[in-house]
């Protein structure tokens, strides 16, 4: 494993992720969550720095998880089509807490469904980011 290209594709993929939840959460779901406004924190309350800590401690958690998983066990002969199939897989493995939350909270099925979805497609594209920033270094001859 080359520690540089590691730390290169943490930060990478924590970016791709913090974008992509942007999109998905920020853009994309905004309107949803504000119609189920009483299931969340207000406004204020979650971007203030003691949540959005929590919020970054998260999405590093998961861009170390998920970089260091694939650079241990997967990057050296993987193809693009790896990186797709990690990268949905590790999603659907973390979205099995939606159906949870589901289970146990008064979520709207729109929302669960949209969650699935939009994680999957996340999950795709950061599988897609870590395979193309951690290549393995080409074997000696």
């Amino acid at each position: 494993m080359n520690v540089k290209r590691l730390i290169i594709s943490i930060v990478v993929v924590f970016i791709a992720i913090t974008v992509t939840d942007i999109l998905i959460h920020g853009v994309w779901l905004s309107s949803l969550y504000g119609a189920t406004n009483e299931l969340w924190r207000p406004e204020a309350e979650m971007s203030s720095a003691k949540y959005m800590g929590w919020l970054h401690a998260a999405h590093a958690l998961a861009a170390i998880t998920f970089t260091t998983l694939w650079a241990v066990g997967f990057a050296q002969n993987a193809k693009l089509s790896c990186g797709i199939k990690f990268g949905l897989f590790m999603a659907l493995f973390s979205q099995a807490h939606t159906l949870i939350s589901y289970a146990v909270q008064p979520l709207p099925l729109e929302l669960v469904w949209k969650w699935l979805a939009s994680g999957a497609v996340q999950g795709i594209l950061i599988g897609m980011v870590v395979f193309l920033v951690y290549k393995p270094k080409a074997a000696a001859v």
